[in-house]
């Protein structure tokens, strides 16, 4: 009996708990696949229409979009080297290069019966598609970066559905010059309207005309004679060309189909030479097709009537192709129109995409960006200058990794789990639930990350979220407070310039900051750079390291003389000098080398760098104008070749008081050896000091260099 009790003991604890398990489980939600509302041409729109409802009602709207391609060339990746105004020009190049494929929006609403925001996740597929025959081909063409294509591929992106239902578009600028060159055509055509007979060469267009001229006389008798509209085939061995009366505002007309461009010529000439009262006309049908006519008309007032109202229907079939070629640039016209609260994660480069696609042509420097997209979406958030700037969040962040997927795994951990619980432990979590047409859903699987409407609702679930952190309350229909919210204020329109993150632009200013606000986030070793003391050169030995040219600038201008080298490929470096001076005198000495060719510059340690003739070199704003080129070759040599750049050294322009400077490029005027002997004038004016204050402070001139080397090699060799 005892033996026995704690085995019933056991089984009635077994049974409790198996009890308990069921019931729990029971009472849990089941999961399901993520609520994601897919769009494409066919069902565009009505998505739309829905879309414009709760864009409307929003507190804000998340948006992603998903690309072909980042970087043109590899040395059109973003630097620690790279001047905010070099790094806008790289963002331009790549969203002028590349398509958006995928566009991700999500609205956010503050349920305040629930407490909790509402989510309406939407995935449009778009594809650049020329729907229109008279819009400049070029337009529609774009780039595949292999590494962004793949990684696409890899999770899951269905190219075909892109390909074949994506969603067309037109930007603003399109559509206008579109307009205004319909617009010019119309007039052109009322000005200039030439008829020249088609010459009837072969017997086949003779018998045609003939033809033509009978069965059209036969038609017109009939109206005179009795107005029976009857339709009446072309008694030819083709069935499909018939002539088949119908009406067309009020006046009957003869309908022509299956015949070719070069026999309806024949058929306007026959009517313009043969008939006065029948008008040979085109005419949209449905705004797809062009419908060519013969239209009988009573008197000449009618037949300009009839024309007039040719030329406006056309006109009106024309505007409503390009209109309703617009297609998913509907969408950003209601998010600019609506001028919400859009919130992306590391979005600068999604704004230019944005801005090139569905606005216009990319302005040419960041400053004239700024002005232009602040007009067209006045509030933007960036996630991730958000979590980098404020001491609340980071705190909450652990030091994470500010990546999307890893701050909504950390900050929005159970909605990444796909369910929302009501422990005390997470009351800190603001509660999302999504909705996809009718259907309200508060537990789902994890979403295809990397998908743009998945990416557009983990950014808002961390917009939300941070918010929460930083004792912001959400009101309904808060859009606004949002937006001018005196906590949140200072983080609106500041974006990360580029994708390494690096300056921040204020989309309200124009001013750029390389910290983030209110933090001291950046502190790498290329915080403190000086670009007018950064040389570039390029087409060097591709042996050669950048430890090695460090070397053989250091053992020419000292130590101390260069701060660091940064390599943008093989053949391209960036040098750092000590003193913004030493840029000029490194240029002019190379110059000088490079023109004599003598043994003497040969045993120079430079010659190291400028072996094999190739070498060039210029100052930071060369490497700019490089950077504006829309030419992108894989290799910086390369690219300075394409662009027009000839030349071995650019020199820079001299500091001496009525002095020009110098600029050898090309076929210049101004021969090389007097450009040589104009620097070394200029650093030779300098004032000479003693050779242990050259090693530290720079103040021999290049003659005095050589110099100081030739009898340094000269006393070597005598010592063997």
């Amino acid at each position: 009996m005892n033996r026995r009790c704690p085995v019933r003991a056991l089984s009635r604890a077994l049974s409790r708990a198996l009890t308990t398990t069921t019931a729990t489980a029971s009472q849990a939600p089941t999961p399901s696949t993520f609520p994601l509302k897919n769009v494409t041409g066919s069902n565009f729109e009505p998505a739309l229409e829905s879309l414009r409802e709760h864009v409307r009602a929003a507190d804000y709207v998340a948006v992603d979009l998903e690309m072909t391609g980042v970087t043109s060339a590899p040395w059109r990746e973003s630097f620690e080297f790279d001047r905010y105004d070099v790094r806008y020009l790289k963002v331009k190049d790549s969203a002028e290069k590349f398509a958006v494929v995928q566009f991700g929006v999500c609205p956010f609403r503050w349920d305040p019966q629930e407490l909790c925001f509402v989510a309406h996740p939407h995935n449009f597929y778009i594809f650049p598609r020329q729907e229109l025959s008279f819009d400049d081909p070029a337009a529609y063409e774009f780039l595949c970066q292999t590494a962004s294509v793949d990684f696409l591929a890899k999770y899951q992106f269905d190219f075909n559905m892109c390909i074949r239902e994506g969603i067309s578009y037109l930007s603003r600028e399109q559509e206008n010059e579109l307009l205004r060159h319909l617009e010019e055509s119309s007039c052109s055509q009322n000005k200039h309207k030439e008829f020249r007979d088609v010459p009837l060469i072969s017997i086949a267009d003779v018998l045609f005309s003939e033809r033509i001229k009978n069965r059209m006389k036969e038609w017109h008798d009939e109206l005179l004679h009795d107005r029976n509209c009857e339709q009446f085939n072309e008694s030819s061995n083709d069935s499909k060309q018939q002539l088949q009366t119908i009406f067309y505002r009020t006046r009957p007309a003869l309908a022509l189909s299956g015949f070719t461009a070069h026999q309806l010529r024949l058929i306007q000439q026959v009517t313009r030479n043969h008939f006065e009262d029948i008008v040979y006309v085109c005419v949209n049908v449905q705004n797809t097709c062009v419908q060519p006519l013969l239209v009988y008309t009573d008197c000449n007032t009618d037949k300009d009537l009839l024309m007039k109202e040719v030329e406006d229907e056309n006109r009106r079939g024309e505007e409503l192709k390009i209109h309703s070629a617009v297609g998913f640039r509907h969408v950003i016209d209601l998010l600019s129109s609506e001028q919400k609260l859009i919130v992306g994660h590391n979005c600068f480069l999604d704004v230019a995409h944005i801005y090139r696609k569905f606005f216009g042509q990319l302005p040419f420097t960041a400053e004239e960006f700024v002005s232009s997209a602040n007009k067209h979406l006045p509030y933007i958030i960036d996630t991730k200058v958000l979590l980098n700037s404020s001491d609340i969040l980071k705190y909450w962040m652990r030091r994470s990794k500010t990546s999307l997927s890893s701050s909504f795994a950390r900050l929005c951990p159970q909605i990444a789990l796909g369910y929302t619980s009501t422990d005390l432990a997470s009351k800190a979590c603001v509660k999302v639930e999504v909705q996809v047409d009718d259907v309200r859903a508060s537990s789902w699987n994890a979403g295809a990350k990397h998908e743009a409407g998945y990416d557009a609702f983990m950014t808002g679930c961390v917009f939300a979220q941070a918010c929460s952190h930083l004792g912001i309350k959400f009101h309904p229909h808060s859009s606004e407070i949002l937006a001018h919210d005196e906590i949140l204020e200072k983080y609106v329109n500041r974006l990360f310039l580029s994708w390494n993150n690096q300056n921040i632009i204020d989309l309200s200013t124009g001013s750029v900051t390389g910290n983030s606000v209110g933090s001291t986030y950046f502190n790498n070793r290329y915080s403190k750079i000086s670009f007018e003391n950064i040389i570039l050169i390029w087409g060097f030995p591709p042996k050669l390291r950048a430890r090695e040219i460090k070397e053989c600038i250091s053992k020419v201008f000292g130590p101390t003389s260069v701060t660091s080298v940064y390599s943008l490929d093989k053949t391209t470096v960036f040098v750092q000098f000590k003193e913004a001076g030493l840029v000029s005198d490194f240029l002019g000495l190379k110059e000088t080398l490079e023109r004599n060719d003598d043994p003497i510059s040969i045993l120079n340690p430079l010659w190291k760098l400028l072996d094999g003739g190739n070498t060039c070199a210029a100052d930071y704003e060369t490497y700019k104008e490089i950077c504006s080129s829309p030419v992108s070759k894989v290799y910086f040599s390369d690219q300075a070749w394409a662009v027009g750049i000839k030349w071995k050294t650019k020199l820079l322009k001299s500091d001496v008081p009525g002095e020009e400077g110098i600029q050898k490029q090309g076929d210049a005027n101004l021969s090389p050896d007097n450009a040589g002997d104009s620097v070394l004038g200029k650093t030779n004016m300098k004032g000479k000091k003693s050779a242990s204050d050259d090693i530290d402070r720079r103040s021999f001139s290049c003659g005095e260099i050589l110099d100081s080397l030739c009898a340094h090699e000269a006393e070597r060799v005598r010592t063997y």
